[in-house]
């Protein structure tokens, strides 16, 4: 909407962020936000989604996804995504590209601006923003992304059953994806960046223990090898300064996630990782009618099955909160 007005013979125009009125607001797509929209679109909340910056999440950038319930024969990501977002626009779910890029949830009802330029004010929040996975930041590293390099090994591992893969990470959840890994390749090569690990002592013993888990101490990986597919990671010796190659047909980068929940620092709990933090067995955040669901406030599982389920729990939480508020 825009305004103006003359002073001293000139006239100057002011912009006013327009403001729109919801009675569901969802951030955030992939597997939490889309089935938080169609439950929420069943409840008859017409909810309103706006996808962010990669619509369908994490799930859009891996390969073939085999371990959710329904897909007999598996389903590439993308289109496992595509099919959410359109059974949430069946239910009559309204999905919007856009980023949230400012909250203000200091009073009812809540505002939530898109893309700097427009105002949703909602009764209730539902967050979906997922979480991210850290990078070396290797241009190898992304040019394979999806064709032998992965961040999530019990996702993708299957894939590699019976080959030799690589590892890089030493904390709790580096040495549980090797000991996975362990279990269905010939070999796990694990990368440790120092002379020691991060992770707990039980964690690694076990490792330590896995007869084909191979640990390379203190080695950074220079780049990983192929052109279409992983053939192996260049890597480096620290200490001696020496490079090797290591035949590899996939490389697993397991060096934690990032939650994208910057945008609720200060406003909403979450622990030391940024991770927000929600009432046992809900949806619930610290501040009533405003819902998390999915990776933003999962470290533990991370997986599409419980993101979805978790969406489901903050949709009937969010019904029943309006329910209770007569809306």
């Amino acid at each position: 909407m825009h305004f103006f007005h003359i002073f001293a013979g000139i006239t100057t125009y002011r912009i006013m962020a327009e403001t729109e009125k919801v009675h569901c607001l969802i951030v955030g797509s992939g597997p939490a936000g889309y089935t938080a929209a169609i439950y929420a679109s069943r409840a008859g909340l017409n909810p309103v989604l706006y996808q962010g910056l990669q619509p369908g999440g994490q799930l859009t950038i891996t390969t073939e996804v085999e371990n959710y319930p329904g897909y007999p024969d598996g389903i590439m990501g993308p289109q496992m995504m595509i099919d959410f977002e359109k059974q949430a626009q069946r239910m009559g779910a309204d999905i919007r590209w856009g980023l949230a890029t400012k909250v203000d949830l200091s009073q009812r009802p809540f505002k939530v601006e898109i893309d700097e330029e427009k105002w949703i004010e909602t009764d209730a929040l539902i967050i979906a923003t997922g979480a991210s996975a850290k990078w070396l930041g290797l241009p190898s590293e992304q040019r394979l992304n999806g064709h032998g390099v992965s961040a999530c090994a019990v996702c993708d591992g299957f894939f590699f059953k019976g080959q030799d893969v690589a590892i890089v990470g030493a904390g709790d959840t580096a040495c549980e994806e090797a000991l996975y890994l362990s279990k269905i390749c010939s070999n796990v090569h694990m990368l440790i960046r120092r002379d020691e690990m991060r992770a707990s002592k039980v964690m690694q013993d076990r490792v330590l223990k896995t007869a084909n888990i191979n640990v390379h101490w203190n080695t950074d990986t220079v780049e990983v090898l192929g052109e279409n597919k992983v053939d192996g990671i260049k890597v480096l010796n620290n200490k001696t300064n020496e490079e090797s190659i290591i035949p590899v047909k996939a490389f697993f980068v397991a060096i934690g996630h990032e939650p994208n929940s910057v945008l609720f620092k200060g406003i909403l709990d979450m622990d030391e990782a940024g991770y927000l933090i929600t009432k046992a067995g809900s949806s619930k955040t610290n501040i009533e009618g405003v819902f998390a669901c999915g990776d933003v406030q999962d470290k533990i599982y991370r997986q599409a099955v419980t993101a979805a389920g978790s969406g489901c729990m903050a949709a009937l939480d969010a019904e029943r909160y309006l329910g209770a508020l007569g809306h």
